[in-house]
């Protein structure tokens, strides 16, 4: 049987500490701040990332330099046969594109998933991943599967601020001022490769109903699961956990059978939306 190394990066959220202990392998995204450069969970904290938000510090996101995902693989490659890795969304970055042209030079032992996942649905695939490298499947049948299920998933996105949605240039400053007088509370979307636009809501409360009525309808119609007995639901959020856990019990109260996970958002999504936003994901079960 090949032994399977499964690669993700901190997009999934999924820390070193945590890696270790589900016995993957996270690379560290590395980000812009002042003019310097900093690796998530390495040199770079959730707690430090937000002190520099409020500062108002330039920031700005960057894909792992070719080096250190090479140096990466040929050090996993000399304990296993293969590697499955998993980058962010395609659609959102171009480091899914990066590693799938540098993993030509690896003769078929580097299998790159473009299965179009960020923050924890990222983290889903990690998961699936393992499990499945553990049940003997080969690196290019992980792919296979993962790909196949890729569209089986769905974020919704409270944005609590539109500061930093006008910052990276995704809302005009017009409308930003505009939301803001009336403290509109937008809810994004992502359902495959982008971060669009979903619904704008004026209060928290009417935000988190919007999201649970929108998770619900997905489990409906398009993962034909009703209940979400054979979905994967996850809490996510940007600096408020207490927030986060009070949402995790209104979720719970329409899917009373889950056992919903509350994960912080990657810190690529969180330097585009800010602080105070809440998410809740869905993933199909593989």
């Amino acid at each position: 049987m090949s032994r399977v190394a499964v690669v993700t990066d901190s997009n999934s959220g999924i820390t070193q500490k945590q890696a270790k202990e589900i016995g993957v392998t996270v690379l560290p995204m590395p980000f812009y701040i002042d003019g310097k450069t900093y690796y998530e969970d390495i040199d770079l904290t959730q707690e430090q990332f937000y002190e520099k938000l409020g500062e108002d510090c330039d920031i700005s996101t960057s894909m792992p330099a070719l080096g250190d995902v090479t140096d990466l693989w040929d050090r996993l490659l000399q304990d296993y046969d293969e590697i499955v890795h998993i980058p962010m969304s395609s659609g959102l970055s171009s480091s899914c594109g990066t590693a799938q042209m540098l993993a030509q030079d690896y003769d078929g032992r580097v299998q790159v998933v473009n299965n179009q996942r960020i923050s924890v649905t990222q983290r889903r695939s990690v998961l699936d991943a393992y499990a499945l490298s553990q049940e003997g499947k080969s690196a290019g049948q992980i792919k296979e599967i993962l790909e196949r299920e890729k569209l089986e998933s769905s974020i919704y996105i409270m944005v609590d601020t539109l500061k930093y949605l006008k910052k990276g240039g995704r809302i005009t400053p017009a409308a930003a001022a505009l939301g803001t007088l009336l403290r509109l509370k937008p809810v994004l979307q992502i359902q495959g490769e982008k971060l669009d636009a979903f619904a704008k809501a004026r209060t928290v409360k009417q935000a988190k109903s919007m999201m649970i009525e929108a998770m619900l309808n997905d489990c409906k119609t398009r993962f034909q699961d009703a209940s979400g007995s054979n979905m994967h639901i996850d809490i996510a959020y940007t600096k408020d956990i207490e927030s986060a856990l009070q949402f995790e019990k209104e979720v719970k109260e329409v899917f009373p059978n889950q056992q919903c996970v509350v994960h912080p958002l990657s810190l690529s999504v969180s330097c585009h939306i800010g602080p105070g936003a809440l998410a809740v994901a869905g993933s199909h079960r593989i």
